[in-house]
């Protein structure tokens, strides 16, 4: 976070003084967001705190809010498991057809690495979740 605050900061300045921004910048902040966003992610999936709809799922009895507990935990661990399966068919794209990113002219897939790793890494907190809530009786 503090290296995408740092680096909005030097194009806003620069864009201040010089009327031009930083070709760059843009570039690495996009790519800093989604890894920011998928490693807050797994943290959320956790410690149980992702968006859910409070009414509906603190209604009813302890029993029925385990077993959406873990319809949740489940649901979570596949939708992952499937954005896990895209990026890499996304990464071995722009590894195989050689796309550079369009500011810097970096190959693309340095960029596009990061989102089939951190889906794995959430879809393991949900396999986490999914064994916390079996195991709690």
């Amino acid at each position: 976070m503090a290296l995408l605050a740092a680096i909005t900061f030097a194009n806003v300045i620069a864009r201040y003084f010089t009327d031009e921004s930083f070709a760059w910048t843009e570039e690495i902040s996009i790519a800093l967001m989604v890894v920011l966003t998928m490693v807050a992610a797994s943290a959320a999936v956790r410690r149980d705190r992702h968006i859910r709809i409070e009414a509906f799922f603190e209604s009813g009895s302890p029993q029925r809010r385990r077993r959406l507990a873990i319809v949740s935990a489940l649901a979570t661990t596949l939708a992952f498991l499937l954005v896990f399966g895209l990026g890499l068919r996304l990464l071995q794209d722009d590894y195989v057809y050689e796309v550079t990113s369009p500011g810097i002219g970096v190959p693309q897939w340095w960029y596009t690495l990061w989102l089939p790793l951190l889906a794995l890494l959430i879809a393991a907190r949900g396999v986490q979740r999914l064994v916390q809530l079996l195991k709690a009786r």
